[in-house]
């Protein structure tokens, strides 16, 4: 089952999207507010202003850059997000604010706009990435390390960072993608 958000009042609808082909589009029409919005199977981007889905499984003509793991806790379910090549600003989700990866978090030690991963491609063609600090209040942890408020540190597959009472792991692009 997955969930899509309506992009009026924020109402989640469940649908089972093993019924359905990828590239198919679908349209919904939110129960509470009678807003109807379409998505497509297999091309909804997590950073797509009205499309959003909790979780992305397909890979249809996109790169693999990685991806974080949101762990479920008392403020949160389990989330999965992708990152893309640059910049990738993390923080919860407010409605109105502009986030590459917006945690749908209650957690009040999250920040809006905690901290960043880039992404970037090195000289031998292997994915880097580093994560940062956003001058968050409740401060960004690597491997239960804080960091400063001008660090810049390098991660690695499976790196454990927690944000306030929030925490996800770290997942590195598909070596056979990080290759070429």
């Amino acid at each position: 089952m997955k969930r899509v958000r309506c992009p009026k009042c924020d109402n989640y609808i469940q649908f089972d999207e093993t019924k359905y082909e990828a590239g198919q589009s679908l349209v919904f029409v939110c129960d509470k507010c009678q807003k109807q919005f379409s998505i497509r199977l297999g091309k909804s981007k997590l950073n797509a202003a009205n499309h959003r889905e909790e979780q992305v499984d397909e890979k249809e003509g996109t790169q693999d850059f990685g991806n974080i793991v949101v762990i479920e806790n008392v403020f949160a379910y389990k989330q999965v997000f992708p990152l893309h090549e640059g910049d990738n600003l993390i923080g919860r989700r407010n409605r109105g604010e502009t986030l590459d990866i917006p945690i749908e978090s209650s957690d009040p030690s999250l920040d809006r706009r905690h901290c960043y991963i880039n992404v970037k491609r090195g000289k031998q063609g292997r994915m880097l990435y580093t994560l940062r600090d956003n001058d968050s209040i409740t401060g960004t942890f690597l491997m239960n390390e804080l960091l400063g408020p001008k660090d810049r540190v390098r991660i690695e597959e499976g790196a454990v960072v927690t944000l306030g009472a929030t925490t996800f792991i770290f997942h590195e692009a598909c070596p056979e993608d990080a290759e070429h």
